[in-house]
C-alpha cells in the first residue's frame, strides 16, 4: 500500500507523462523532416509507455 505522499508523487508523474506525450504527438504532426518526426514520435511512445508503468503502480 502506498503512503499518501507516494500516491501524490505517482499522480504528479502521471500528469507530467500525459502532458509530455500529448506535446510530443502534437509536435510530431507539425514536423516535415522525416528523421526528426520519427525521433519525436518515439519520444511520444516512450512517454506513453512510462505513463502505463506509473498507472500500473495504482492497480
Amino acid at each position: 500500500m502506498m503512503s499518501p505522499k507516494e500516491l501524490l508523487y505517482v499522480q504528479d508523474a502521471l500528469s507530467h507523462e500525459q502532458m509530455m506525450q500529448k506535446k510530443c504527438a502534437e509536435t510530431a504532426q507539425r514536423l516535415s523532416d522525416p528523421e526528426l518526426k520519427g525521433f519525436v514520435d518515439q519520444m511520444a511512445r516512450s512517454h506513453r509507455e512510462t505513463f502505463g508503468r506509473f498507472y500500473g503502480l495504482l492497480n
